[in-house]
């Protein structure tokens, strides 16, 4: 029988074993608009539409309101799963970002915060980005800028730049919501956006850092483990790594059972 546990520690294989069958979309949009065009009626807000995975958004010399709306490019019942994720330029200011879920607004990212560029994610259901500008004596250096993705609440094989490989970890550095774990890669299963870096062409090695939850308490030098996660704005993140040797057993024992979704190199 598939128990929790050994359905937990082997879904980097199912999705490896599906992920061949799946197609990937790598649609992407943008918005670019300038608060100028709204002066003469700052009261207006605009509504903005964008229907892809992935994008970017750009307001220059904000003035009243804009009114954001991401969504997927397809409608299924995966969609309520959806989270939005935006990350702020460095240079990112001028606005304030709430989210409009049926006229009722909650503060999300307050102007002085944007050049921190933190990572902000909310359900999709949660309703639409209201931006507001704040009212300035010079807006000519007033830009608010992010980039956005659309993500699954959980790993599945809609999952569209999952990563997944086996290796130990080198150096751990905590910061305050996360630790970035730097690893060294000695099989890389698949890799989609190159964030492991080959160490050459005669030597089988892969670098590369990963942000993983503070709670997962990891080392550097503990034996080896494996690495599943997703791309994000360029960085990869992850929940906590089984060991590999667990995986291994786990994996062995599925074998035996006839519960293995396929075969997967364990050398």
């Amino acid at each position: 029988m598939l128990t929790p546990m050994l359905a937990s520690l082997l879904l980097p294989l199912l999705l490896l074993c599906r992920i061949s069958f799946c197609q990937y979309s790598s649609d992407q949009c943008s918005w670019k608009g300038s608060g100028l065009t709204h002066e003469s009626h700052a009261r207006d807000v605009e509504q903005v539409y964008l229907r892809c995975s992935q994008g970017s958004l750009e307001w220059l010399y904000p003035t009243g309101a804009i009114i954001v709306n991401l969504r997927p490019n397809t409608v299924s019942p995966a969609a309520a799963r959806l989270s939005v994720c935006i990350k702020p330029s460095a240079d990112s200011g001028g606005t304030n970002i709430y989210l409009d879920r049926n006229g009722k607004l909650r503060l999300l990212l307050r102007e002085q915060d944007h050049a921190q560029g933190k990572v902000q994610c909310f359900s999709i259901q949660e309703g639409a980005l209201f931006i507001e500008a704040v009212p300035h004596l010079d807006i000519s250096r007033r830009i608010t800028e992010f980039q956005y993705e659309l993500v699954s609440d959980r790993l599945g094989p809609d999952a569209q730049s999952l990563e997944v490989g086996r290796g130990s970890i080198r150096r751990v550095e905590q910061e305050e919501e996360h630790s970035t774990v730097t690893v060294e890669i000695s099989r890389l299963y698949r890799q989609k956006t190159h964030v492991f870096a080959s160490g050459g062409v005669r030597v089988r090695r892969w670098t590369g850092s990963i942000k993983m939850p503070p709670q997962c308490g990891v080392r550097a030098g503990e034996g080896e483990f494996l690495f599943t996660g997703t791309v994000r704005f360029g960085e990869a993140w992850m929940g906590c790594a089984p060991r590999y040797k667990d995986f291994l057993r786990l994996y062995n024992e599925a074998e035996q059972q006839g519960t293995n979704p396929c075969h997967v190199e364990t050398d």
